[in-house]
């Protein structure tokens, strides 16, 4: 008997999995994985579709990226870009020179999306302060509008749809940040890359955000926190860097939130949705993710995905 017989399968939802599962967090880093070995240990897992990561970790060439992939039976759903737009328009010009890049790449190789992650208030690698937690009346402002324009302008350039993840010590983390985001930009311009990992770390509920801002939900990364390494990173005030090394980041189904109602309010979304794992763990030993992969695909497989 087929043991997925009695879940409700969720056939809007598209699953795939990107490089941070493989410990990438950058274009070059002796302590990751070469990038042959990821493109060959995400497909053995049973995934189907990837993401770029860093841009350059995976080739930039798009026939030999396309010719990469497609042998390994893999697409490609998205890139992404860490972007400084609270800065205003004296960022533009930089920002839209390495989006250009990405887009370019993500578009030549049939991806959909663009991810857009705010840059960190403070070092992931050293923990140093880089600028203020919470940005000023002006610096929304220029988020916003300057988000805005991104949209339109990768959808213009690339026909690339825009989606913003909210991700720890980013000044777009919170409920209460993530909501004044959304409602301070336009919907057509700039949907929203829910990570279920990073809402949870910044205190969300992503039931209730997919269920109130549905429409706004254009992407989904998978990923849990461990409660117990949650409580002592923000009661130390750990940075995400090192707190990701202590393991915050942990295997589904093991940690929060249980992504069986997340994925079924996504499903209830009626609209094709990917939901791509990211389980952060920079740096890893090389044997470690390949296993996790393997175990997580069958998990979300009983979840009906």
């Amino acid at each position: 008997m087929d043991s997925t017989a009695s879940t409700p399968a969720l056939d809007r939802i598209r699953v795939g999995s990107a490089p941070d599962s493989w410990g990438v967090w950058f274009p070059d880093d002796p302590r990751q994985v070469p990038w042959e070995r990821f493109l060959d240990e995400v497909a053995e897992a049973g995934y189907e579709w990837i993401e770029l990561g860093p841009y350059g970790y995976l080739p930039t060439d798009p026939a030999k990226l396309a010719d990469e992939t497609a042998r390994r039976g893999l697409k490609v759903s998205a890139g992404t870009v860490f972007t400084s737009l609270h800065r205003g328009p004296a960022v533009w010009d930089a920002t839209w020179e390495h989006v250009r890049r990405v887009a370019g790449l993500a578009g030549a190789v049939g991806a959909g999306h663009l991810v857009v992650i705010p840059s960190f208030w403070r070092d992931d690698r050293t923990a140093e302060t880089i600028e203020p937690s919470e940005l000023t009346a002006e610096q929304w402002a220029h988020l916003t509008k300057g988000m805005e324009r991104l949209g339109h302008e990768v959808r213009e350039t690339f026909g690339l749809d825009v989606v913003v993840h909210p991700h720890a010590d980013t000044h777009i983390d919170t409920e209460e940040h993530v909501e004044r985001f959304l409602d301070s930009t336009d919907g057509e311009l700039v949907g929203l890359c829910l990570d279920t990992g990073h809402y949870a770390y910044c205190g969300g509920d992503s039931v209730k955000l997919i269920e109130t801002y549905g429409e706004r939900i254009g992407y989904l990364h998978l990923k849990q926190v461990d409660p117990a390494v949650l409580a002592d990173v923000v009661a130390q005030g750990v940075p995400f860097g090192p707190a990701v090394q202590r393991g915050v980041m942990c295997e589904p189904p093991a940690g929060v939130p249980a992504l069986e109602p997340v994925l079924a309010a996504a499903q209830r979304l009626g609209v094709d949705l990917f939901a791509i794992v990211e389980q952060d763990m920079y740096p890893c030993p090389p044997g470690k993710p390949l296993p996790i992969a393997v175990r997580t695909r069958r998990f979300l497989r009983s979840c009906g995905a």
